[in-house]
């Protein structure tokens, strides 16, 4: 899988350079030079999460379609990190769909009795499940990648910092702010 044919000064040029370039010229030409120094590890992180090494390629082609159209709205200071989580949301979605479409046969075997027993099921948990991830997807790019990877993924401020590329104290104030932010929505979203 490559993108372009081998153009020797655009391969001199960081990372940096080259999204300077694409955002001035919109030249797919010099993203797909700087998508393909990271395409082996995009395509780990989908095979990491979809295992399924067909699927995987269609993901790694699909992320480059939404590179083009992200790289130029985002500020990304360090872009193997951005890259890296960009993957990773996409194969989540892609998990989460799936497992939306699932359909599970229930036959009649399949329970053991065969009286209808309804339970109250409490699911208070279920609704503020789905309020979070509605009011996650409100929280600004860099607190909503902070607060993911703090308090979902569990990783430790410096690790966060590795990862997106932020300075330590930034970090910091994006998961404050956004973990207020979060619990701002929530509290008018469950209340409504």
């Amino acid at each position: 899988m490559k993108f372009i044919k081998n153009h020797h000064k655009i391969n001199e040029k960081n990372d940096t350079e080259l999204i300077s370039q694409y955002k001035s010229s919109g030249d797919l030409e010099v993203l797909g030079a700087l998508y393909n120094r990271y395409m082996h590890l995009v395509f780990g992180v989908c095979l990491n999460y979809l295992k399924d090494e067909d699927q995987s390629k269609d993901a790694v082609m699909q992320i480059f379609e939404e590179l083009v159209v992200k790289l130029r709205i985002h500020e990304v200071q360090n872009f193997k990190s951005w890259l890296h989580v960009l993957a990773r949301n996409y194969c989540l979605m892609a998990i989460r769909k799936s497992s939306k479409n699932n359909t599970v046969s229930l036959e009649e075997t399949f329970v053991e009795n065969s009286e209808f027993v309804h339970l109250d099921i409490d699911d208070t948990k279920e609704q503020q499940l789905t309020v979070m991830e509605k009011c996650m997807e409100t929280l600004p790019d860099e607190q909503r990648i902070s607060v993911d990877l703090f308090y979902l993924q569990e990783k430790c401020y410096k690790e966060v910092a590795e990862i997106t590329g932020y300075e330590m104290l930034k970090v910091k104030s994006y998961i404050q702010n956004g973990k207020r932010n979060l619990k701002i929505c929530m509290e008018k979203n469950s209340s409504e």
